[in-house]
């Protein structure tokens, strides 16, 4: 991917070093030529010093916002403190990147939407799953439409996490946030809307079967679209065995892909994103296409993605915020999903 380099980086700072900064954000932005990752909030360890030593640490979001040479502000928080920290961003003057779920409410996101528009400043949401390589061939095999008239779609992300997690905020009852639906559900309610747009209507089913779960750990999306489209979303944390995460079946075929998205392990394992393997998927991991042939029988044929990476997102925000460029994720898709999860 070539990037931007024609003006001036983009200050940034980010609101917390954890996993997220350290995986989804930093090696990007200090990748990407057309940001200046500057300055972090860190209370306790200065921890990201270790990994790029020029940074510059403060003791509180105040601080940091404060700071009149930063332009763009990462919110990457725990989930209930998404919309607060975004709207003293936004009122300080900065522009936003925010993860998800960008709000649990789809009233609050339109007050952010409303705030982003007043200041003068861009709120974006950090989508980062439509750059998974494995979805990348989702969209690859509906945009050509090489199944027909698509009928069913499947969608899951499934792990197996019978026990309670230690970030107590994702485990209580009544925490904006909190539970399965609003952790996996954004990313897969996301790459639905992408693909086919807002549905007509949505049926739900949510469970907590963990032992001494609070909050839901189980979610099933049923998405009714016209002409007959429906579209399956489903997450579990007690799945041991997981099976396709993406199955489509249409008038002319069907297809199965497994997930093999390798970018957050190849970051965990220290991989840069520059680094020619990242983002490709291992021999074998190729989705399975079966459609009927010229002579009328099913054959079936590998189908290799190409390699995803989440400097795409990083790229769309950059023309968002230099070139006013349209950011590929819209309040419109948002505010869609957050009505599907909040139902």
């Amino acid at each position: 991917m070539t990037l931007s380099t024609d003006s001036a980086p983009i200050k940034t700072g980010l609101l917390a070093y954890g996993m997220s900064g350290k995986i989804f954000h930093a090696p990007f932005l200090t990748q990407h030529p057309g940001f200046d990752l500057q300055a972090v909030v860190q209370r306790h360890e200065q921890r990201m010093q270790a990994d790029y030593p020029h940074i510059k640490s403060y003791g509180s979001v105040a601080e940091l916002l404060a700071d009149p040479a930063l332009e763009l502000v990462v919110v990457n928080t725990p989930s209930f403190t998404h919309v607060d920290l975004t709207r003293q961003a936004l009122l300080a003057g900065k522009h936003v990147l925010l993860e998800k779920p960008v709000a649990t409410t789809a009233a609050d996101l339109r007050e952010l939407q409303a705030l982003a528009q007043q200041q003068g400043r861009q709120l974006l949401a950090y989508q980062n799953r439509r750059w998974d390589t494995d979805f990348s061939s989702v969209r690859d095999v509906v945009k050509r439409e090489q199944l027909g008239q698509l009928i069913e779609v499947h969608f899951r992300y499934d792990r197996f996490k019978p026990a309670l997690n230690p970030k107590k905020f994702k485990e209580e009852a009544g925490v904006p946030g909190s539970g399965l639906l609003f952790d996996l559900g954004p990313h897969l309610v996301d790459q639905a809307i992408s693909l086919f747009g807002p549905p007509l209507r949505v049926e739900k089913a949510q469970g907590a079967y963990r032992a001494h779960s609070l909050v839901d750990d189980y979610f099933s999306l049923h998405l009714h679209y016209p002409a007959g489209l429906h579209v399956y979303l489903t997450s579990s944390l007690l799945v041991a065995d997981p099976g396709p995460a993406f199955v489509l079946h249409g008038t002319l075929g069907s297809y199965r892909k497994d997930r093999t998205d390798p970018q957050e392990a190849q970051l965990q394992d220290g991989m840069h994103p520059t680094d020619p393997a990242f983002g490709q998927e291992q021999p074998g991991q190729e989705g399975r296409l079966t459609v009927l042939g010229p002579d009328g029988a099913l054959a079936t044929t590998p189908v290799a993605a190409a390699p995803g990476s989440y400097a795409g997102l990083f790229e769309a925000v950059y023309q968002a915020i230099r070139r006013g460029q349209p950011y590929p994720i819209t309040d419109a898709e948002l505010e869609a999903q957050l009505r599907i999860l909040e139902e």
